[in-house]
């Protein structure tokens, strides 16, 4: 889990590496002579984003981060930092997660009932976190929303990671968001599942018992070769490291596998779907 500093000694408390990041962006200003005023007219932001951001209340957007690292001359640091800021930025239980997920060899993921969220657009992200209970602030969608955006470097990543999808036609099928919004997402799934190191499989809808019945999981090796396992609920996860569960994990992954369609008739349903709107 992430650590906290509290903000100026009050309120709300914030992930650590946002403070950071501050003290970095306040220091690398100050070196160059600059005030909050004039940082924020040559980076194209308020001088009330930068003072947030200064202070750790607020936290760095890339295009935010770009900027800055150039205008101030900081040869790539406030860059480095900015994958810490975005993983701050995801909900607090999926903290621990999102930092083995980045540095996986492969990841196999099974969703029955939602696009899993590496291959969610921004609309279908946005749709989602906008239903949360109980309800997110607008700010707070806007950083998950980003987060799990960031996230979805691992599909282009180099060295390449080896990625599966099942995803449940249930999912592709309920409507979230409006119907332009669908149309949005069925299309990246078929970009994305053009992809060398991407394949995306669809469950069908059918009667009779999988072991996919029993909820969503992921099955991940890590960069040492060690299998993992995960499982979410109800905003709650947990990493499975037990050598015997995790290889329960993968063969029941297995198993989907050959039950689903494959990654041609998968993406003949899915551009049905898509052609249907």
């Amino acid at each position: 889990m992430a650590r906290t500093a509290k903000n100026g000694g009050e309120g709300p408390e914030v992930p650590g590496v946002w403070a950071a990041y501050g003290v970095v962006l306040q220091f690398l200003r100050k070196r160059a002579g600059l005030s909050q005023q004039q940082l924020a007219e040559a980076i194209g932001y308020s001088v009330e984003q930068v003072a947030s951001v200064e202070q750790g209340r607020r936290p760095a957007k890339v295009t935010f981060t770009r900027a800055a690292d150039r205008v101030l001359n900081a040869g790539g640091v406030l860059e480095a930092l900015q994958d810490g800021v975005d993983r701050a930025k995801l909900p607090r239980f999926f903290r621990n997660f999102a930092l083995i997920e980045a540095e996986v060899v492969s990841r196999f993921s099974y969703d029955p009932l939602l696009v899993p969220g590496l291959l969610q657009t921004e609309g279908y992200a946005r749709a989602l976190f906008a239903g949360h209970c109980p309800p997110l602030s607008e700010e707070i969608i806007d950083q998950h929303t980003e987060a799990r955006l960031s996230r979805q470097k691992l599909l282009t990543r180099v060295p390449l990671a080896e990625l599966s999808f099942i995803i449940g036609e249930e999912a592709l099928r309920n409507p979230v968001g409006d119907a332009e919004v669908m149309r949005g997402q069925w299309q990246h799934l078929l970009e994305v599942g053009a992809l060398r190191n991407v394949e995306v499989q669809v469950m069908p809808a059918a009667p009779g018992f999988h072991s996919g019945l029993n909820g969503p999981f992921v099955v991940l090796e890590s960069r040492e070769h060690q299998h993992l396992g995960y499982v979410e609920s109800q905003e709650v996860g947990c990493v499975v490291q037990d050598p015997a569960e995790a290889s329960a994990f993968g063969l029941r992954y297995g198993k989907l596998r050959s039950q689903a369609l494959n990654s041609v008739e998968s993406a003949r349903l899915i551009g049905r779907l898509a052609g249907e709107t």
